[in-house]
């Protein structure tokens, strides 16, 4: 495995704690690298449904995923619990770039590090629409992790 950069839960202001299932383990007795990315899209909707107090699928404009990515640095397996630590990459026009740690419960080792990318487009004609301005306004609040060698691309 990949050495893990030096990040902490520290570096994510926003922390959600997702407990595993049995069902998440692979052959291999350790969670299925496909679970990590329902890990990353429960804590970026979640954060985007405490943003703004609403469902955000009736929203005009609807965040669609155009990239994710995942570099795993440790393993982790049923019953852990997880959490999920979000900051921002970059924040576009109509697109907002997110970096998600995984960390087990009670471990400050960080065991994953994603890379997630959401489009926001019209819900109606799916062309391009500029990101919410209430969902701006709170990802520019996010701390900022920039890209570096070696990051999930």
């Amino acid at each position: 495995m990949t050495p893990a950069p030096d990040l902490d839960r520290g570096a994510f202001a926003v922390v959600s704690v997702l407990p595993t299932r049995w069902a998440d383990n692979d052959h291999y007795g350790h969670l299925n690298n496909a679970r990590y990315f329902e890990y990353l899209d429960t804590a970026v909707n979640s954060w985007l449904l405490g943003v703004l107090g609403r469902d955000i699928r009736d929203e005009p404009s609807i965040a669609l995923v155009a990239s994710v990515g995942c570099e795993f640095y440790a393993d982790t397996s049923f019953p852990d619990v997880l959490e999920i630590g979000l900051a921002m990459e970059r924040v576009g026009r109509s697109s907002l770039t997110y970096r998600i740690a995984v960390f087990r419960q009670g471990s400050p080792q960080l065991r994953a590090l994603g890379r997630y990318v959401h489009v926001y487009v019209d819900r109606t004609t799916r062309r391009p629409a500029p990101v919410p301005p209430e969902i701006r306004a709170a990802a520019q609040a996010l701390p900022v992790l920039p890209a570096r060698p070696g990051d999930p691309a």
